[in-house]
């Protein structure tokens, strides 16, 4: 179990997911820059959040911007949307009448990935939500704005250790402060941070180590 003080961004899974330093140097290093990509899909968790909401309508309650957290993972985070379906083996919510079932849902830009981390991500939603209601969560939905349709996502075993495992890892890094070291490839092409990365040129450099040797060089010039 972790201390709320050392709990992650639970977001940060997708980033490390798909590359371990840009995840450090997001949330270590806390660099960032906009491109096109985050500023579309920021407007877009902005329109399924819709400010912090619940509503019913016959057998299901839609929750936006619902606050999660799980203490054995030692995450935070909030999701796009937490769909309550009525179902007769499911929980009770407090000032609903029946019984529930919880399915979580994350609004993604674009169109699915060839990689594990939108699922990953969910998955670690769901375990937050599994914790929240003693309830057990089999399955949820990513939801991609370029196909306008939902994605089906069984939260498996193997998927579920994955998420233990790397959320384990970033723990450590956070921890020693440690930014991994260059990894360059096809990635780099289409990642948010590659003007403050510059992998080909920092090599085994942290960012900040790049910009104070930069400053230093500057100041010896001047």
């Amino acid at each position: 179990m972790y201390l709320e003080d050392e709990y992650l961004m639970l977001s940060g899974i997708q980033h490390f997911a798909y590359c371990r330093r840009q995840w450090a140097l997001i949330h270590i290093e806390q660099q960032w820059e906009e491109n096109y990509q985050t500023t579309s899909g920021e407007l877009l968790h902005k329109r399924a959040h819709n400010e912090q909401s619940f509503e019913k309508r016959g057998d299901r309650m839609t929750a936006r911007g619902l606050r999660i957290a799980s203490e054995s993972l030692g995450i935070s985070g909030q999701c796009d949307i937490v769909e309550f379906h009525g179902a007769s083996n499911g929980i009770n919510v407090f000032g609903y009448e029946g019984k529930w079932k919880v399915v979580p849902v994350e609004y993604k830009n674009g169109e699915p990935k060839e990689g594990k981390e939108d699922l990953l991500q969910l998955c670690a939603q769901a375990i937050c939500l599994e914790e929240m209601f003693l309830t057990k969560i089999p399955k949820g939905y990513l939801y991609y704005g370029k196909i306008r349709r939902r994605e089906e996502v069984v939260f498996s075993e193997e998927l579920r250790l994955e998420v233990k495992k790397l959320f384990e890892e970033m723990h450590q890094l956070f921890r020693r402060g440690y930014t991994p070291k260059v990894k360059a490839g096809k990635k780099c092409r289409n990642c948010s941070l590659a003007n403050i990365c510059l992998p080909r040129i920092q090599g085994n450099k942290s960012v900040s180590a790049y910009i104070n040797d930069t400053i230093k060089d500057m100041e010896g010039e001047a």
